[in-house]
């Protein structure tokens, strides 16, 4: 029978993420998303749950004090985006601290120490052949034509956002379009390695190879800069238009 897995997060989009990472794992399955603890609780009071994936800086009430309030707490994944926090988590015993964001192997060896079944950890249902590229422990994996397919991120170039699907655009193989909102994806990539320029593309810092205010050229394509990002995209370039 499968974990019963409740996800608490005030960020939709991390909350997607973690959906995402759990529909590609046999033996967990996702009983409840919340937005923050007070639902969670009233979640734990109504149903069992084996797994709590618990983000920490959450408004009402902090994922660590929430913690300290139940009497028979569930196995917990701490999820957040601030290092600091790390003691404090395993201070209250929890399985395991995931900083985001969460690469998909990084899920993987976490979830396996609470699927304490004497077996290999938990693996993806279908993946791709492994190429000669060394592993990455940052990957990221994309279900895609019926797979599995692992990206480095240092391989991304750019991401196009097409309504409910995302194009990705890679340095070294065919675009992958993916049924996935550019926003999740924007909560998977390392902020240091990416910007988002406009509300249709985020884009490897590293590959831009020119800049104006209103665009950026990366991988021979020019691509818009959004005016409600421009601030953003100057400050992680370094330049100034003033």
């Amino acid at each position: 029978m499968p974990l019963r897995c409740l996800l608490v997060d005030d960020e939709p989009p991390a909350l997607d993420v973690l959906e995402l990472y759990i529909e590609l794992i046999d033996g967990l399955t996702v009983v409840a998303r919340c937005e923050n603890a007070l639902e969670a609780f009233g979640v734990l009071q109504q149903q069992p749950i084996d797994l709590m994936f618990l983000d920490i800086n959450m408004p009402k009430l902090l994922g660590t004090d929430f913690l300290l309030s139940l009497r028979n707490p569930p196995e917990v994944i701490i999820t957040t985006a601030y290092r600091e926090y790390a003691l404090d988590g395993f201070d209250l015993n929890v399985a395991d601290y995931l900083l985001k964001p969460i690469p998909f192997e990084r899920f993987l060896r976490a979830v396996s120490k609470v699927m304490k079944t004497g077996v290999e950890a938990p693996q993806p249902r279908i993946i791709e052949k492994e190429t000669s590229r060394p592993a990455s422990t940052d990957s990221l994996f994309f279900r895609a034509d019926r797979k599995l397919i692992k990206v480095p991120p240092d391989e991304i170039l750019y991401v196009e956002s097409l309504k409910d699907y995302v194009r990705i655009i890679t340095c070294t193989a065919k675009p992958l379009l993916v049924k996935q909102t550019i926003s999740t994806l924007e909560v998977m990539l390392p902020a240091n390695q990416f910007v988002r320029i406009h509300r249709s593309f985020i884009v490897a810092v590293s590959g831009i190879t020119s800049y104006t205010p209103r665009h950026v050229e990366i991988g021979g394509q020019e691509l818009p800069i959004g005016r409600l990002y421009q601030k953003d995209v100057e400050r992680i370039l370094g330049v100034s238009n003033r």
